[in-house]
């Protein structure tokens, strides 16, 4: 029995250090290419071995494209677009979860049946919106349409239907209002889900790149995303490698270390907020 453990364990534990080099490899690659010169080997798995590293592919980069403004667009869309879209999708769940009114179980299956329906399908008759209101080329554009989603308002519906209605009439009857029901009593309860959330959909935001690319067509109101993705393929006759994978390592970098920061918040969510059967 022992031994059929041990094997176990053993089996387990290379299955998840393949699928950790799997998904660590691509970052580790980019991340060394992007600091080697111009002539060494960029392809194969010598090619991680660095003869003479160097920051001007870089400096390259920052001539090509204006990293400063672009990166503050990500940033602005990224920071703004999750507190906004945590703050709506919570305060959805919470009159799901707990406000009784007409057809809100219909309107919440409603809600629920969008998550089949893939975002990229109302890509034409949203771009027409967003023309005709003049937000073409706004950073708003990313924002303002996804102010909550459907997955977001069922994720936090269901942590906050765990909070005891007990704890809620008793703040009625010291006389909270339901603004203050939400924001007093609700939010601090359910912060470990309120911080998986976040961590989620500001990875996501960070990487955004089919609606920027949609809604964004001046240079100058581009994300870091879109704007690694406009590097010129061909610098002569060559390819340049290392300064288009230190545009990428510019992108990945980042959500990485927001990933290992917020992974504690992840953990703590994921435990504190599955959904009971």
């Amino acid at each position: 029995m022992k031994s059929k453990r041990l094997a176990q364990g053993i089996a387990l534990h290379a299955a998840m250090s393949i699928v950790v080099v799997i998904c660590v490899f691509p970052v580790l690659w980019s991340c060394v290419i992007s600091v080697k010169s111009v002539g060494e080997k960029v392809s194969g798995f010598s090619a991680l071995a660095i003869q003479n590293p160097t920051l001007a592919n870089y400096a390259r980069l920052f001539q090509l494209i204006p990293i400063g403004q672009q990166l503050g667009n990500s940033v602005f869309t990224a920071v703004v677009g999750t507190v906004t879209t945590l703050f709506f999708c919570a305060l959805a769940g919470f009159a799901f979860a707990k406000y009784q009114f007409p057809y809100r179980d219909a309107l919440f299956y409603f809600v629920v049946a969008t998550m089949t329906i893939p975002a990229e399908v109302g890509a034409v008759p949203l771009f027409l919106i967003m023309k005709e209101v003049g937000l073409i080329n706004s950073l708003w554009s990313l924002i303002l349409p996804r102010l909550a989603t459907a997955v977001g308002v069922f994720y936090l519906r269901q942590y906050i239907l765990e909070v005891p209605d007990d704890i809620l009439d008793a703040a009625r009857i010291d006389g909270c209002r339901d603004f203050g029901l939400f924001w007093k009593i609700v939010c601090p309860v359910i912060k470990p889900a309120l911080a998986s959330w976040a961590s989620l959909t500001l990875i996501a935001r960070w990487n955004d790149f089919f609606w920027p690319l949609l809604f964004l067509n001046k240079p100058e109101k581009h994300t870091l995303m879109v704007s690694v993705s406009t590097l010129p393929l061909t610098d002569g006759l060559a390819t340049p490698w290392q300064v288009i994978l230190a545009g990428t390592t510019l992108v990945i970098v980042p959500s990485v270390l927001l990933y290992l920061a917020m992974q504690t918040f992840q953990r703590a969510g994921a435990l504190e907020g599955a959904i009971k059967g």
